[in-house]
C-alpha cells in the first residue's frame, strides 16, 4: 500500500466517526462534514492505487 492509500483510508475512517457523532448529536453540519471527509479520503486512496499501478508498469 502506498502512503496516499493509507492516509486516504484514515481520512475515510475519521469521516465515518464524524458523521456518526453528528447523527448522535442530531447535527446535520457535522454529518455533512463527515461525508465530505469520507469522499476526500476515497479520492486520496484511489490516487494512491493509481500511482501504485502506474509504478508497476
Amino acid at each position: 500500500m502506498s502512503e496516499n492509500e493509507i492516509k486516504g483510508k484514515g481520512r475515510q475512517i475519521k469521516g465515518i466517526v464524524r458523521e456518526e457523532v453528528g447523527k448522535l448529536r442530531n447535527n446535520k453540519t457535522e454529518q455533512v462534514k463527515g461525508k465530505v471527509e469520507q469522499a476526500q479520503g476515497k479520492a486520496r486512496e484511489n490516487l494512491g492505487k493509481a500511482q501504485r499501478r502506474a509504478n508497476k508498469n
